[in-house]
């Protein structure tokens, strides 16, 4: 007793299309994505070009290269088609060890500041007054 379900033969003298190509996209999702990555490389470049400085430089610089990463896993490694669980595996780990480093580099300023606040040099210490 068989449970599958075939699905229904093609007329006769066709073939499907995914019999033949197997399972491809367009080309011009390939050709749209390359661009973009074009343009955000053209950008990312124009940041040094027009010597961006601080914050803005390096804010802008790694927007760039996340939208590029996302756009070259998303599309070129196939994990727009992909179920939602394996998206999950692959992208969850990362973003979790990002945030728990985000998290650490704020504890790390926080313990700075409280070291220089408590443990200064003895005239620093005189010089301040008593709570």
């Amino acid at each position: 007793m068989e449970h599958t379900e075939h699905a229904p033969a093609p007329p006769a003298g066709e073939r499907r299309s995914a019999d033949v190509h197997g399972q491809q996209h367009p080309l011009g999702v390939y050709f749209k994505i390359w661009g973009l990555l074009f343009v955000l490389s053209a950008a990312s470049y124009a940041v040094d070009y027009f010597q961006l400085q601080g914050l803005l430089r390096w804010s802008l610089i790694i927007v760039f290269m996340l939208l590029k990463a996302g756009l070259i896993v998303a599309v070129f490694m196939h994990m727009m088609w992909e179920r939602l669980a394996l998206v999950y595996a692959i992208l969850v780990p990362p973003l979790l060890l990002v945030t728990l480093v985000g998290i650490g580099a704020l504890e790390a300023d926080y313990t700075f500041l409280t070291r220089g606040t408590f443990f200064a040099p003895a005239g620093e210490q005189a010089a301040t007054p008593a709570r």
